[in-house]
């Protein structure tokens, strides 16, 4: 079985950790809970004939009074980068916090949500924004923790990723 440490990245506040809870323990909580630190899960999964383990390392959200720990990138085979379609301005943080990733770490696939598709309404993303990243060859989905929309799908698409580079 192939383990990967799979670092999620975001703003504070975007939903890392409702993500993680509704994938791994398929559970939301209208309660939010600032994640200290960081707080690790760990999930298996089936792709065709492989079993992957991911070691989902939900850190603590960027802001302007916290920043990620370089250290808690270190050994990343890969990343979620969630931007929040309510605030336009998470999708900026997560690419600054991709670019520190790849700093320490290196180019590891990675796939970008933008969560809170259950509030498409109050979405401030151009997501004419989606088109140019998919041209650019990101993998872009749009997730809701709380209606449990494309969760599964994103994990997985990163799995698939994931596998992808270590069979090359």
């Amino acid at each position: 079985m192939s383990k990967f440490k799979v670092c999620m990245l975001g703003a504070f506040a975007v939903g890392k950790t409702s993500l993680v809870q509704r994938y791994v323990h398929s559970i939301f909580s209208e309660k939010y809970q600032t994640t200290l630190g960081v707080k690790i899960d760990q999930k298996s999964l089936h792709l065709g004939d492989k079993t992957l383990e991911m070691i989902l390392w939900d850190l603590a959200g960027e802001d302007e009074f916290i920043n990620v720990r370089d250290s808690y990138l270190r050994g990343s085979s890969g990343g979620v980068l969630v931007a929040d379609g309510t605030r336009a301005e998470t999708l900026d943080i997560a690419f600054q916090l991709r670019d520190r990733l790849f700093a320490e770490v290196g180019q590891v696939p990675l796939i970008l949500v933008i969560n809170k598709s259950d509030l498409r309404d109050q979405w401030t993303i151009d997501t004419a924004q989606f088109e140019q990243l998919r041209e650019d060859g990101w993998q872009v989905l749009e997730t809701s923790a709380r209606d449990d929309s494309n969760v599964e799908a994103a994990f997985r698409a990163l799995a698939t990723r994931l596998l992808a580079m270590n069979s090359s």
